[in-house]
């Protein structure tokens, strides 16, 4: 076989590899995205206001929240964020009709502090899960 065709064929595998890694990355982020239970493990805490609740989720050390409307509909600002503490947080926020979320951190053994809102209410936790 001559160095063309040994070129062409390593090409063509690692082109193949690559598309296959790219699909299953694409539908990985749909799959989650696609409920408002996407967060795993057990929910620790729920966090209600005026217009929506935030839900926390926490995992083998990791901490997941959701904020989910009251009343969805139109879409309008909503926003969710899980902070452990000593790192910056982790924050997901748009104009949603649903949900904002989720968002997930590695807290480990650390607080956390978890954020919410759906158009003008917020819930703010301060720090939990210590």
């Amino acid at each position: 076989m001559d160095s063309g065709a040994i070129r062409r064929r390593i090409a063509l595998a690692a082109a193949a590899l690559a598309a296959s890694g790219v699909l299953g990355l694409t539908a990985t982020g749909t799959a989650q995205a696609g409920t408002a239970g996407s967060c795993g493990g057990r929910e620790v805490r729920t966090l209600p206001f005026r217009t929506g609740v935030t839900h926390v989720y926490k995992r083998d050390g990791y901490v997941c929240a959701i904020t989910v409307a009251k009343r969805p509909g139109a879409a309008r600002a909503m926003a969710v964020s899980v902070q452990a503490r000593g790192n910056r947080p982790v924050v997901d926020e748009g104009r949603y009709r649903h949900h904002a979320g989720p968002v997930t951190v590695h807290a480990g053994h650390r607080c956390v502090w978890v954020r919410g809102s759906v158009g003008g209410s917020t819930v703010s936790s301060g720090w939990i899960l210590c």
